[in-house]
């Protein structure tokens, strides 16, 4: 065929394809009366993993499922919003990492509302002025983020999801680095670049400001400085990306919650997060354990913070793979919390994948 051919041929599929998409709409209308009538949430993330991993097994390429998984990312999120507008809530202010992982989960279409603080983000979907928040809760280089630990304490919210986003730092002038006086960040940041930083510019101050993105905001405008900030950040407030990938792990994930009020059913690859609340005595976290081992429950995070009840005493934040609706979870929860002084189902949500 000819190159006309060709191209009149995809112009064929186009307008098979966008006629299925509005099929697509259609019944996704007709499920949004169902789901008002029944008032269930819009936002269903174990039928979105179900839909992703049937493509995935489907695929037969060229087309990796990567795309294939953007791709569809936005479609749902449309067709979302036109079940209804989705209102979420992330750290800001936008072009920052938070508001990455944001519309990793919801798309572009979603309603995003930029917080100063995280416990802000809980206060406006506690009270149920915003649909959902995103909320950082580690970091592969910094560890726990201990101002969402500390508000899930106080907060009878749920973990809907979770995002594990991969991390890119960059070096963001508009001079040369011979040039460079003061360098801004956000403290997590200088973590994950804190030998690069060390080697290359080793007498520079570095100061912390509240975010990423405004780091970039500063170095756009300020002479003889840089930021610490993502590429995204470079092209929203126009500064050079003066070095590229100068974080120190080639691993730098942070991994996000999906907060919100309602509980996610299975989807055979879940995780449940619990908060813990132990009696102060000898062996105490022992005995805390040693169900879990016994059942073969695996625990991948445990974390401990003060309870701000009382001086010395501690909370411990367990994450472990498996859903609350599995007998065998369900079960080893009931055994632990006989011998807690509090146990608590943050969640149990489809495990997040590691995305480029």
């Amino acid at each position: 065929m000819t190159l006309d051919d060709l191209r009149r041929k995809i112009d064929e599929l186009d307008g098979q394809v966008l006629g299925l998409l509005n099929e697509r709409a259609k019944l996704a209308l007709e499920i949004a009366e169902i789901k008002r009538a029944t008032q269930s949430a819009f936002y269903v993330p174990e039928r979105e993993k179900a839909i992703l991993d049937g493509l995935r097994a489907k695929n037969e390429g060229p087309l990796p499922y990567e795309a294939v998984r953007a791709i569809y990312r936005e479609v749902m999120s449309s067709i979302r919003a036109l079940e209804k507008k989705i209102s979420v809530a992330f750290l800001g202010p936008r072009e920052t990492f938070s508001h990455m992982a944001a519309m990793r989960v919801f798309g572009v279409t979603a309603d995003y509302h930029p917080l100063p603080m995280v416990a802000d983000i809980f206060t406006e979907v506690e009270r149920k002025r915003i649909d959902y928040g995103v909320v950082p809760v580690e970091s592969s280089m910094g560890g726990g983020v201990h101002d969402t630990l500390d508000r899930f304490i106080a907060s009878d919210l749920k973990i809907v999801n979770e995002v594990l986003l991969r991390i890119t730092q960059n070096l963001l002038a508009n001079c040369p680095l011979d040039r460079i006086k003061r360098v801004y960040s956000k403290d997590n940041a200088f973590v994950q670049c804190r030998n690069w930083l060390r080697v290359n510019l080793p007498n520079i101050e570095l100061i912390d400001v509240s975010s990423t993105a405004e780091a970039a905001r500063i170095a756009a405008e300020e002479e003889n400085a840089a930021a610490v900030a993502s590429a995204l950040a470079a092209k929203t407030y126009n500064v050079d990306v003066l070095v590229s990938c100068i974080e120190d792990s080639p691993n730098n994930y942070t991994r996000f919650f999906v907060i919100g009020h309602q509980l996610a059913k299975p989807t055979g690859k879940d995780k449940t997060s619990v908060l813990i609340s132990i009696k102060d005595r000898p062996g105490a976290l022992y005995g805390l354990l040693l169900p879990f081992y016994d059942a073969k429950v695996n625990l991948t995070r445990i974390e401990s913070r003060p309870s701000r009840k009382k001086a010395w005493e501690y909370v411990f934040f367990i994450d472990l793979i498996g859903h609350t609706d599995e007998p065998r979870v369900s079960d080893v929860l009931r055994h632990v919390a006989e011998h807690c002084v509090e146990l608590r189902v943050l969640g149990s949500y489809p495990q997040g994948e590691m995305e480029e």
